[in-house]
């Protein structure tokens, strides 16, 4: 039964996570605008903000659609989750632990999550499946 459920379950986690990130990084273009979001980065130390936030914005989007996809899982889910020890690093660790109060809580369970899925293999209907790519486990022991 467990191995039936989880190429449905691995589809819905990755549709789920990248649908998150394609939104987190529309944000940065639409509603902060590339230049409020610079402004942000700079405030809060982010080297190379001019550089950092369209490149973290555009990570966001495109990795989010590669996600829900299944496309270049291990890498795609490699850089969303070192962009989320950045977010950790620079924004939410001196906030403590909980995502209420401004914490790294949420952002440490989207690296987590990234990571999950990039090794996975993918699941059901994974671009990277599909063209005989396996960049994850095409099995995992349970």
């Amino acid at each position: 039964m467990i191995e039936q459920a989880r190429p449905i379950v691995l589809l819905l986690a990755r549709i789920a996570v990248g649908v998150i990130f394609i939104v987190h990084g529309y944000q940065k273009f639409a509603t902060m605008g590339i230049a409020g979001t610079t402004q942000f980065f700079e405030s809060v130390g982010i080297p190379l903000a001019g550089v950092a936030a369209p490149a973290v914005a555009t990570l966001e989007v495109v990795g989010g659609l590669a996600l829900v996809a299944g496309a270049a899982l291990p890498i795609v889910g490699s850089l969303l989750a070192l962009t989320m020890v950045g977010a950790i690093v620079f924004v939410h660790g001196a906030n403590g632990f909980a995502a209420g109060e401004g914490g790294y809580e949420f952002v440490l369970a989207l690296a987590a999550a990234s990571l999950a899925i990039g090794f996975s293999g993918g699941g059901a209907f994974a671009l990277d499946r599909v063209l005989g790519r396996r960049g994850g486990a095409a099995t995992v022991a349970v």
